[in-house]
This record gives structure tokens, sequence and C-alpha cells, in this order.
């Protein structure tokens, strides 16, 4: 299993539109590195479902259920999307800030790269992001 993250601005698509929807495709990337990123996506793979501009938090966390497929919003191209349901809402939200000041995180993707919508994570960040969001699925 392999661990990535996913943004969304919570006034577009929020966490609680996606607990309420379940299962969602998600649609609407237009970067190639994360595009790249959606292709290796596998079913099972958990990702952490971050609110970016408002908020700036990991709020939940989300597992893909269907690989990369072609992105129905995108009129050309050659973009895909992944479907993603959720799983979980992190008893602490996990902030930017807080994760910028702890060692523990240093590479961290969101932190190196903080404009990419769909980014891996090293599983040791992961398991101590879930810390300390207080979630130990």
């Amino acid at each position: 299993m392999a661990f990535w993250l996913v943004k969304s601005e919570p006034d577009a698509f929020g966490w609680d539109q996606q607990v309420a929807n379940g299962t969602e495709p998600w649609t609407g990337v237009r970067n190639y590195m994360a595009r790249n990123n959606l292709r290796a996506m596998r079913i099972g793979d958990r990702a952490f479902f971050y609110h970016s501009n408002i908020g700036r938090e990991v709020v939940g966390v989300v597992e893909v259920v269907r690989e990369a497929y072609p992105d129905p919003t995108a009129s050309e191209g050659d973009w895909v999307c992944v479907d993603l349901r959720a799983l979980a809402k992190l008893p602490r939200p996990v902030a930017l800030t807080a994760m910028k000041a702890d060692p523990a995180l240093e590479g961290l993707a969101l932190i190196r790269q903080s404009r990419l919508s769909v980014m891996p994570v090293s599983a040791g960040h992961w398991h101590h992001i879930c810390a300390l969001g207080g979630w130990g699925g």
C-alpha cells in the first residue's frame, strides 16, 4: 500500500462533501506531476484529504477504490482521475504550521512542493501525521 495527500479548497469541495458523497471521482487535476501521481495510485492506497487555502490542514483519510481513468471534466489532453472513498475524519486536524514545525516531517512533499495537488507521502510521514491527528488507521 502506498500513501498520498490530495488537496482541495474546502469552499469548492471539502471533507464534508466527500463524506456525504461516500465515493467521489478526484477530477480537475491539470498538473503533469500530479497527473502522474494519480496514475501511480492503486486500489487500497490511502490518502490524506487536505484543505488548502482555507484551513490548510489534513482533515481526513480517503482510500483509492478505482485506479486512473480518463477525467470526464477534461475537454482535451491526457488527464486522468481516480475514485476516492471517505474512510475517516481525523479526530484532530493537523495544520500545515504544525507540520512545518515538526522535525519528524522534514522532507514532506507538502512542505517542499506546497502547490502540488496530489503528492506521495512516505510511510514514516504517514504514520506520524496519523498519530498527530489521533487516528490509528
